[in-house]
């Protein structure tokens, strides 16, 4: 779509499985899949940009980094988002993503996400397209009977069962602050889904670093944000 740029070369792998994390509750798949990319030395192969996007750049040590981009390793994709999507633009987000992503040889499609219950456990929770999928996944995270998704997540997941995409939802646990501890749950489930072995100790000793830095992020968007109009969409989280 002319509103979402996709700006990236091709994946090299064939039967992918997509991982995609967007700010939201507790920013949960921002947190879990920026880690993942970073212990995991994935490879950025581009970004995603749009003029709904809040006009944020984020730098690291004097970096420009743009606020969403693609990486891949191995038959891995991922795209991760230091930015939260309005619910008004959540369908034209989605739809752009699942357009350039269809051109390949995707397997399935796995969003990461918060899901606010105000209890301290950190269980992960999990959803699915169909019923087989949610077989493959029963054993390592509690499925929801009966919820209401919202959001980019929702958007993606639903963009998957219209195309007939394989999808799934990670949903950690949280009370709604910057959460590196429900992060770090749902890479345990994706170690068990993948065979990832990626050990989240280190993420759970930079807690209190993380937190910090993900709530900077979180108040300089809302720093930018503007009158609802078309053009300028005010960021949602």
């Amino acid at each position: 779509m002319d509103d979402i740029k996709v700006t990236a070369r091709a994946p090299g792998g064939t039967d992918d499985t997509v991982l995609i994390g967007f700010p939201g509750s507790g920013l949960v798949g921002s947190i879990a899949l920026q880690y993942l990319v970073e212990q995991m030395e994935f490879e950025q192969i581009g970004t995603i940009t749009s003029k709904y996007f809040p006009p944020v750049a984020l730098i690291a040590k004097g970096v420009i980094s743009a606020p969403v981009r693609l990486y891949e390793k191995d038959n891995l994709l991922t795209v991760v988002s230091d930015v939260p999507i309005h619910p008004a633009i959540c369908y034209e987000v989605a739809n752009g993503i699942m357009d350039w992503l269809t051109q390949f040889d995707i397997k399935e499609v796995v969003t990461i996400a918060g899901i606010i219950t105000n209890e301290p456990e950190k269980r992960v929770f999990g959803v699915a397209t169909s019923a087989e999928l949610l077989q493959r996944i029963e054993d390592k995270a509690i499925i929801l009977p009966m919820a209401s998704l919202s959001g980019v997540a929702a958007s993606i997941l639903t963009e998957c069962k219209t195309r007939g995409i394989p999808g799934v939802g990670l949903l950690g646990e949280t009370m709604n602050t910057p959460d590196p501890r429900a992060a770090a749950a749902t890479i345990e489930v994706l170690n068990q889904i993948y065979d990832l072995n990626l050990d989240v100790q280190p993420l759970l000793e930079q807690v209190v670093e993380i937190e910090a830095a993900m709530a900077q992020i979180a108040e300089q968007v809302q720093n930018t944000e503007g009158q609802p109009r078309r053009e300028q969409l005010p960021m949602y989280g």
